[in-house]
């Protein structure tokens, strides 16, 4: 076989070869401290390969880092779930009225209804103190979140 019939299955069979292979490579030794703080860095990170962690550090390419609250998803998803049980409140609060004046005369009907009135509007109360408490969670959050972003920069 000559060496023109040899490259040409070299480039047929196999993976693809790059056009600027990355072949150089450098060696970096931390201590325990320094390997801590690079690996927490790594991990706020959210990327998957050191490599390119590093890459991107030594490049000053903008390193996103995203920290995830649980107490802040918890209560995030409490809250959507107390919102949905509030508007099944709402469908029902309709249908109870309907039932109400269909089954009952108009003066049975009216007494209920005044029963119900009563807790509506304890209901709307606590609805405004959810609302009031989930304002207030928002603005200190989005204040914790503007610290921690400055503090990153």
């Amino acid at each position: 076989m000559n060496e023109n019939s040899k490259r040409k299955l070299k480039k047929t069979i196999g993976r693809p070869l790059k056009t600027d292979p990355a072949i150089i490579r450098y060696s970096v030794s931390l201590t325990e401290a320094e390997n801590a703080r690079f690996l927490a860095l790594f991990d706020q990170s959210g990327m998957h390969v050191k490599a390119h962690f590093i890459k991107s550090c030594i490049f000053e390419k903008t390193v996103k880092t995203v920290q995830i609250d649980k107490g802040t998803v918890d209560f995030y998803m409490r809250l959507t779930s107390f919102h949905s049980q509030f508007r099944t409140v709402g469908v029902n609060y309709n249908q109870i009225i309907k039932l109400l004046y269909k089954n009952f005369s108009e003066k049975k009907a009216s007494a209920y209804l005044f029963k119900l009135e009563k807790q509506t509007a304890e209901m709307a109360m606590l609805c405004r103190k959810i609302i009031e408490l989930s304002e207030e969670f928002e603005g200190k959050y989005l204040e914790n979140s503007a610290k921690n972003d400055s503090k990153n920069r």
